[in-house]
């Protein structure tokens, strides 16, 4: 790989930066740069204050562009890429409309709520403890809602660079967006990549999401940072694509024999992403995968789906002698 996974600001050539956060898996999320003559935009905050300011205050000793940030950019909805905005309050915030609406309606205060509650959510709760709970610090977190909205696609500008934002969700979630800096061959894709790691299809539908690869594999780029996980190119975009299109055909197959969602994600075989982090999210990718062929479109039992998640896990690693196939987590 041309490019190193560690934490911390990559320079990936051009004035566009990303900043890492292995290992990638729950919560630790990537953020980007863009820059030119003396104005920058950023793409994504991170889960918490801390690790926010610690990206914020690196940035700025290593660009002098990013000492007045102009613009951020919040791709979706999710707390790990938006719950550090107040730090950047005085910068245009744009998010895409879906997303805003998302935001507003589960705001940080919710997610925090229930780790407070969790014992209630019993096993689900236990899991989404495990994973973020105890592992960042959500104290002092204010919802700082954007300031702009789109629909559809919206070109801004970074001194004498394009940077256009493009919504293709719903799919990971409500209202996902790319960020394509198409003269430096470059795009911040949120989570519409996940890179060596499993993705999660909350909203959905998968099909919108396949849509969103192909459009990106149809553009002139080089260098694809994703949400989480390695900076790639291209061959991270179709291994992702390849992934849906593989779990949508075998969740069908399982869906026609008549099989329950738990039969299901026990009985298509992952082999084949063996080093992918974080497995147990099939669950969520089938459950929105069966909503979609019965017609369903009831918003996904989270509660449910977490506690299953959690047997996942569990089993996987009792599997695999006490450790699951990703097992690397460093940061417990």
């Amino acid at each position: 790989m041309r490019w190193q996974y560690t934490k911390g600001l990559h320079d990936i050539g051009n004035g566009n930066y990303a900043w890492l956060l292995p290992d990638g898996t729950w919560g630790w999320s990537n953020a980007g740069l863009v820059t030119d003559s003396g104005e920058s935009l950023l793409v994504d905050t991170l889960f918490d204050l801390k690790l926010t300011r610690e990206m914020l205050h690196a940035m700025r000793n290593a660009v002098p562009e990013a000492l007045q940030i102009g613009q951020v950019v919040n791709t979706h909805a999710n707390g790990d890429h938006y719950f550090g905005n107040q730090l950047v309050a005085d910068s245009e915030i744009i998010v895409s409309k879906a997303c805003a609406e998302e935001m507003a309606e589960r705001p940080p205060q919710t997610l925090i709520d229930r780790f407070r509650n969790y014992k209630a959510m019993g096993e689900g709760g236990e899991f989404l403890m495990r994973h973020m709970g105890r592992v960042f610090d959500f104290k002092g977190i204010v919802y700082t809602p954007p300031t702009q909205t789109f629909e559809g696609e919206l070109d801004l500008k970074v001194g004498n660079k394009t940077v256009r934002l493009v919504e293709v969700g719903p799919a990971h979630t409500a209202g996902d967006v790319l960020a394509y800096v198409p003269e430096d061959k470059v795009v911040y894709t949120g989570d519409i990549l996940f890179n060596g790691g499993h993705p999660i299809v909350w909203a959905g539908p998968v099909d919108n999401w396949i849509k969103a690869c192909d459009l990106m594999l149809s553009w002139d780029v080089e260098v694809v940072v994703p949400g989480h996980g390695p900076i790639t190119d291209k061959g991270g975009v179709r291994q992702l694509k390849h992934y849906l299109e593989y779990v949508k055909a075998e969740a069908r197959k399982r869906y026609d024999m008549g099989m329950t969602l738990e039969q299901a994600v026990y009985d298509i075989s992952l082999k084949e992403f063996g080093s992918w982090t974080d497995s147990e999210r099939i669950v969520v990718t089938v459950n929105n995968l069966y909503q979609q062929f019965s017609g369903d479109t009831s918003p996904p039992d989270s509660v449910r789906l977490f506690t299953l998640m959690s047997q996942y896990e569990q089993r996987q690693r009792a599997l695999h002698g006490g450790c699951g196939p990703n097992c690397g987590h460093a940061h417990h």
